[in-house]
């Protein structure tokens, strides 16, 4: 980088220049390249342009890498505050008491609650207020502090049943990815409180298919996955958690971004749209270690639950007591949750196959829970299928 003195000079410099003109003609390339507003104004008002172009793509570029928290779209209020997560209700003045209650399990894997209330037009929440659900509470998971280390699978559960049993009627319960085999779990354990099922990319039998999920987890050793949790300080990190994601698409997180980025730089919407996104990507949440093993070695590894032998809250869950209608949702092209992952519940639960409804939709797995399409015409099936069972 040029000091102030060199940088006077070759101001000086020029102005002489300017000034012999007459005498000699001028000399190309006489503003020193590494000097990138100089060398702008040669080109003129075009060259202005892209040097402000390259300001904005490089304050963007950081802003996009450690963004402000994520934030809820639709009018909300905390109805319970437990230690796992925050009960988030936003029903309607129009709803009772007595209206059935629809309860969302978004995934706690790694990112905010809020994917299910993305944004104004992009929002489960909002698309099922409008399918007639006026009594709409979300479980708004929180990020495990130092004390929640040793939280197991069974902590969530207990406080998902003080949700319900608060709720004093049985609840429209929705499951997302890892939400989903959580919900299934409660459905289980507690199949009189549950009225209806909807599973939306949940890997209920893990030993299904062959997605890179199911090949990473058998891959590494749980020592690999232990030792993670051990320099997390007893936690998985977040921002391990997203490193991975990532690189499960590393073209697309750290080349194919920024390309798009800069090539979209003066188009407002489509910034405001990549900000609000990566709100949400980039902010990642932790997990409690315990929580996180117990996922991996039984349910991942083990596939425990889909055998009927997984353990929750001091009984054997078995799926064959899910007996109420069930609703499974997967995305054609989901890498996470493999679509044989989702479907296998079908043969597994109760429930008889008249009250099963099986739908896949095009796109991938973050697209089921806030991609304008699904919302647009699968969602709002979803939510008239619930309101035929209450």
């Amino acid at each position: 980088m040029p000091n102030d003195h060199s940088a006077r000079s070759s101001a000086n410099e020029t102005m002489t220049a300017s000034r012999r003109e007459t005498r000699k003609p001028r000399q190309e390339h006489s503003v020193p390249w590494f000097w990138p507003f100089a060398a702008a104004i040669e080109f003129g008002e075009e060259g202005k342009r892209l040097f402000q172009d390259n300001l904005e793509f490089i304050a963007e570029a950081q802003l996009i890498n450690a963004p402000p928290p994520p934030e809820w779209a639709t009018p909300n209020r905390i109805d319970l505050e437990l230690n796992t997560m925050r009960l988030r209700d936003f029903s309607t003045q129009r709803s009772g008491a007595s209206a059935p209650p629809v309860l969302i399990d978004p995934p706690y894997a790694g990112h905010s609650s809020s994917i299910v209330d993305y944004a104004k037009g992009q929002s489960l929440v909002e698309t099922l207020r409008a399918a007639g659900h006026d009594r709409i509470l979300v479980m708004d998971w929180k990020s495990a502090t130092a004390e929640m280390k040793d939280y197991d699978i069974d902590t969530y559960l207990a406080e998902i049943n003080v949700v319900v049993d608060d709720l004093r009627t049985p609840v429209h319960l929705i499951g997302l990815c890892q939400g989903g085999w959580m919900s299934a779990m409660y459905a289980s354990r507690f199949p009189g409180k549950v009225r209806s099922l909807v599973l939306a990319g949940a890997p209920i039998d893990t030993d299904a298919g062959n997605g890179p999920i199911k090949q990473m987890a058998h891959r590494l050793p749980m020592s690999a996955y232990r030792d993670l949790v051990a320099v997390g300080g007893g936690r998985m990190r977040g921002a391990v958690m997203l490193a991975g994601w990532k690189n499960m698409h590393p073209e697309e997180q750290y080349l194919k971004k920024y390309i798009d980025l800069y090539e979209h730089i003066a188009d407002k919407c489509y910034i405001a749209r990549t900000e609000r996104f990566e709100r949400w990507y980039e902010n990642a949440i932790d997990l409690p270690g315990r929580y996180y093993l117990q996922a991996i070695e039984e349910l991942f590894k083990a596939n425990r639950f889909a055998k009927g032998e997984f353990i929750g809250l001091g009984r054997k869950l078995s799926l064959k007591d899910i007996k109420i209608p069930l609703y499974l949702l997967t995305g054609e092209a989901d890498d996470i949750t493999t679509k044989e992952q989702a479907f296998a519940a079908e043969h597994l639960v109760g429930t008889p196959h008249s009250a099963i409804v099986k739908k896949m939709v095009p796109g991938g797995h973050i697209g089921l829970f806030m991609g304008s399409k699904t919302l647009t015409e699968v969602w709002p099936e979803i939510g008239h299928w619930m309101m035929s069972h209450a």
